[in-house]
């Protein structure tokens, strides 16, 4: 039996069910592990479960019994992924596990700014409201989907999910791609410029790639709509956080829902935690994927990943 190491169990959350993981014979769990820590704990594996912890040259020439190193993840961006093929280690990753939460999350985000929420629900829990004499009250316009462009950065299954929802409420959908891949869709396909140009809501939904860090920069966000709401729940860097920032408070853009940032956890010295407008931001700490269930399916996928590679049979291959 495989010796196997699973690093970082605490990312899938304690109320995850990983029972099963205690048919293998010869697994060790650990909960949190720093990127110093990698090499002690999984030296001597042959299977290792992990989600961020960074498999670079170094680390894989220090685990020499190294065959399969399992994902928790979709992203495999902290594998040096042609080295591992080069020493023989196949890399399996986990996908579609997460649709559903990350699309849920993007549209309360997009709701939320467009309806100006905060801004109200501070009203009335200040008392103005109260003390207003009026049933009603409009210090802060908002508009109706319908009326309004939504532009996909990333038409895969979290973008197109993303692109029904938002078509049910009416709104005018297209999308940009960076993927190479040309397809027939149901959604108008525009450049990058003009989707940022035109858009009034714009989610990211791609990966991280050569082409896609620092997408957004002080160039676009100058070209985009001084009322635009950007959501990015794809990958942190693919947004330049201090050009972000910059937008935000000279309100070159209106608002931003953010999941994913380019350092993580956010440092507290990031600019956006120190925004001129504050209500114009909603910052969450990269929960979007995480669901009791999607997290659950993400942990029963990870484990027929590796009972299957155990077994002889390959799945979700990576670095093929």
């Amino acid at each position: 039996m495989s010796k196997i190491v699973f690093l970082q169990k605490e990312t899938l959350g304690e109320d995850v069910d990983l029972e099963k993981f205690n048919n293998f014979e010869d697994i060790s769990f650990y909960e949190h592990v720093t990127q110093d820590q990698v090499i002690n704990y999984a030296k001597d594996a042959e299977i290792v479960i992990t989600n961020k912890n960074l498999f670079n040259k170094e680390v894989i020439d220090s685990c020499p019994h190294l065959k399969l190193i399992a994902l928790t993840a979709t992203g495999a961006n902290n594998v040096d992924l042609e080295y591992a093929k080069e020493k023989g280690i196949v890399v399996e990753n986990v996908s579609g596990y997460s649709t559903d939460a990350v699309a849920q999350l993007t549209m309360t985000m997009a709701l939320s700014l467009v309806e100006r929420l905060s801004h109200y629900d501070g009203y009335v829990k200040s008392g103005a409201y109260s003390e207003s004499g009026a049933f009603s009250y409009f210090g802060n316009p908002f508009h109706t989907l319908s009326s309004l462009r939504w532009g996909i950065v990333g038409l895969g299954a979290i973008g197109r999910k993303v692109a029904s929802i938002a078509s049910a409420f009416g709104a005018e959908v297209v999308y940009t791609s960076f993927s190479g891949v040309d397809r027939k869709e149901e959604y108008e396909r525009v450049s990058f410029e003009k989707l940022c140009r035109e858009c009034d809501v714009i989610s990211i939904h791609s990966p991280l790639t050569d082409k896609t860090h620092h997408l957004f920069d002080e160039e676009v966000f100058k070209m985009m709509k001084s009322s635009a709401i950007l959501i990015n729940v794809g990958r942190g860097p693919i947004v330049e956080e201090k050009a972000l920032v910059k937008a935000l408070n000279n309100e070159e853009i209106y608002g931003a829902g953010l999941d994913v940032y380019e350092k993580e956890p956010l440092e507290k010295s990031s600019g956006l935690l120190q925004l001129t407008y504050p209500e114009r931001a909603i910052l969450t700490p990269h929960v979007g994927w995480g669901s009791v269930e999607a997290r659950q399916k993400c942990a029963d996928e990870v484990y027929e990943n590796v009972r299957l590679f155990i077994e002889g049979t390959l799945r979700n291959v990576v670095n093929e």
